[in-house]
């Protein structure tokens, strides 16, 4: 029943965490990033602030302009940027790479016993929650090994 228990809490305390940094911070953060330009531009200019005397009517106008300029530089985003930031991440991904390799030595019939039994292990590891993959270093060591097999 601790297990359970434990669970509950840490789901919970993801819940918390995306609840509060996707949504709640960023709809305060939103409103005070509004509140902040309105005082700026009220301040610095007078004549606005014949246009705008209400914050409301500033902050429904700021977001008629400000939500479609964010959807055109996010899609802009996704279809230009996006592809560079995951291929720079999956260039920096050891693990990834160790784990493409001995599939890719599995499917040339190149794996070792020893590596099969490792790659197991620290998959096992993984799937019991076990953080600590001891054995997931060694299986670099048969990056070499299969280069090498390619030179020859």
């Amino acid at each position: 029943m601790a297990s359970f228990s434990s669970d509950w809490v840490r789901r919970r305390w993801l819940d918390f965490r995306n609840g509060h940094s996707i949504y709640l911070v960023f709809a305060m953060t939103f409103a005070n990033f509004i509140t902040i330009q309105y005082q700026l531009l009220i301040d610095r200019l007078p004549y606005w602030g014949g246009i705008f005397n209400s914050i409301w009517i500033f902050a429904i106008l700021f977001i008629l302009a400000y939500v479609p300029v964010s959807i055109v530089l996010g899609y802009w985003h996704r279809k230009s940027q996006w592809k560079v930031e995951q291929d720079a991440l999956f260039r920096e991904n050891k693990v990834g790479a160790i784990m493409w390799m001995y599939v890719i030595d599995l499917i040339e019939g190149k794996v070792s016993e020893e590596d099969r039994k490792l790659m197991r292990e620290a998959l096992l590891k993984i799937t019991r929650g076990e953080t600590r993959l001891y054995g997931i270093k060694k299986l670099s060591d048969s990056e070499g090994k299969a280069d090498n097999k390619k030179g020859k």
